[in-house]
């Protein structure tokens, strides 16, 4: 399926560096309104361009738009798309306002168009492990996920540039905020694993409003947020996003009868342990934990949180993006366009992507709304 890329800042690098995890996927071209970026990004992966976004729209051969634009322009350009009728796969979150995401979900089913959303690192080797491992520590109780991306702030992040030369665009990620950033790696993973929330309630606030030269003349979103989520299916869970307290990047699961933890939600194929109570265990296994935690101990580093799970030894080798991110971008089109080829639905679309962008709403906007606030959406 030939697609299309709308914006090339700082992301649409991970998306190009995964692209070829995926041949099934053909890019037909790129588009920025920015024609110096555009051309830089151009010459550097040899790829064509279109000299304005109703060119996109017009080419017969593109199915899907992918918009990569600032959180700001993604309804807009979203919803020309899908008027033009193309598929749309989006990155987060679908729009800044839950009535205008409402509005593009609603569209896209009138229309009978695909309407996905990033992120994709709930399509992870990782995110399958850990739901196959799942059974394994009875039915799941309490959930703590954790998108701490540490104190950013006090790097030197003006300096920052992808492979191909964007900025990293500091100034407006602090004007966004980590948690519209952010707490969808998060979410992702929960309603995928656990079902639709029916109430949240969270805290959000501006922790640290002096974030270094360049920053005094902006408008600052919050830099920490929490928000405690009840799931329809019983399932409590904390969530929290900040850019301040070390990198923590952690999903922890307690059970029935053990716990599930994976270490980082960002890697494709994550450390994930699990520790089981009342488990009779061989001696062979009791050795080989005694010498995980010895060897744990002899490096300083934490208590290990239980045996490590074992990915598949065949596994696909597939290409990801350098630190700080393992997540395979480009997927989530791969997999919507497998949907859209097959016939069949695509979990991280629709209104589990309406779902996931209200409350990422909800959790940034913290106490200026009713609490606990309801959710409207579900799936």
């Amino acid at each position: 399926m030939k697609i299309a890329i709308v914006g090339t800042g700082f992301v649409a690098d991970y998306y190009m560096t995964t692209l070829a995890n995926h041949p099934e996927l053909v890019l037909a071209g790129v588009f920025d309104r920015d024609s110096a970026r555009l051309k830089q990004f151009a010459d550097y992966y040899k790829v064509s361009t279109y000299q304005a976004f109703e060119a996109i729209l017009a080419d017969p051969s593109v199915g899907i738009v992918v918009n990569l634009s600032t959180p700001e322009s993604h309804y807009s350009l979203s919803k020309q798309a899908l008027e033009a009728g193309k598929h749309v796969y989006c990155e987060k979150p679908l729009a800044m306002r839950y009535g205008e995401a409402a509005e593009l979900v609603a569209l896209a089913e009138r229309l009978n168009l695909v309407l996905g959303s990033a992120p994709a690192n709930a399509l992870s080797d990782a995110y399958g492990l850990a739901a196959d491992s799942l059974g394994g520590i009875g039915r799941p109780r309490l959930v703590y996920a954790q998108m701490e991306d540490g104190p950013v702030f006090r790097a030197n992040w003006q300096g920052w540039r992808s492979v191909s030369g964007a900025r990293w665009p500091g100034l407006h990620e602090f004007e966004i905020g980590c948690t519209l950033e952010h707490a969808g790696y998060a979410l992702s993973w929960l309603v995928s694993l656990f079902g639709p929330v029916d109430s949240l309630t969270a805290f959000s606030a501006l922790t640290f409003p002096d974030k270094g030269p360049g920053t005094e003349q902006i408008e600052m979103a919050s830099d920490f947020s929490v928000g405690c989520l009840h799931f329809n299916s019983g399932v409590v869970a904390r969530v929290t996003c900040g850019l301040a307290a070390p990198r923590d990047r952690s999903l922890t699961i307690l059970g029935d009868s053990g716990t599930l933890t994976v270490v980082d939600l960002w890697d494709h194929r994550s450390l994930i342990y699990r520790e089981t109570t009342g488990e009779g265990r061989t001696m062979r296994t009791k050795l080989a934990d005694l010498a995980e935690v010895r060897l744990a101990r002899f490096l300083r580093s934490k208590p290990l949180p239980g045996r490590k799970m074992r990915y598949a030894s065949r596994a696909k080798r597939i290409k990801l993006p350098a630190y700080p991110s393992q997540i395979d971008f480009a997927g989530g089109i791969a997999a919507q366009a497998i949907a859209i080829e097959r016939g069949t639905p695509m979990f991280n679309s629709g209104r589990v992507a309406l779902h996931i962008t209200e409350l990422v709403l909800a959790l940034n906007r913290g106490g200026s709304l009713p609490q606990p606030y309801r959710m409207r959406s579900t799936f």
